[in-house]
């Protein structure tokens, strides 16, 4: 495992992620800065991506050489953005400290492509996890089939991942 992928951590959570976890969000960064970790994936997708990004970057003043690296589908993936999230999602990408645009345009794979990319880059996965089917399951088995720890942080200690 190269050493850059060794102290990067990923996100993956549901978009009805209303700030239910921040708290517990905001330890486990910590936690994992702690650990070694530097630099933190997030897809920027609504919810749980979008609120893990803005944790991260509300923790640099403590963590100074923490990275938030935005990793986008598309490119004209802020555009597709609900509109009471403009300002947030565009203050993200302002301060984040990289962006990676991994397609010039939408097609039918490009989120399970985001998804992959935040598993093959990363050496431990950050979850908010209901069991349930889509995105965020996907990225769930994408990393335990590639041995990476994933963390779960939804409130239910007996919920098992479903895989």
């Amino acid at each position: 495992m190269n050493s850059l992928r060794s102290h990067t951590a990923a996100f993956t959570g549901h978009r009805s992620y209303r700030g239910e976890a921040d708290p517990l969000l905001a330890e486990t960064v910590r936690a994992l800065y702690g650990r070694g970790y530097r630099n933190f994936l997030s897809g920027m997708a609504e919810g749980f991506d979008l609120a893990a990004a803005e944790v991260v970057l509300s923790l640099r003043e403590e963590l100074s050489d923490l990275r938030l690296v935005c990793v986008l589908p598309y490119s004209d993936h802020p555009a597709h953005r609900p509109s009471a999230l403009q300002s947030r999602y565009q203050r993200v990408l302002l301060e984040a400290d990289r962006i990676v645009t991994l397609s010039t345009h939408y097609y039918a794979a490009c989120y399970h492509h985001r998804n992959d990319y935040l598993v093959a880059q990363a050496s431990y996965l950050v979850a908010w996890y209901d069991g349930s089917v889509g995105g965020t399951q996907y990225t769930v088995r994408r990393a335990h089939a590639a041995h990476l720890p994933v963390e779960n942080l939804w409130p239910d200690p007996q919920l098992k991942f479903i895989l």
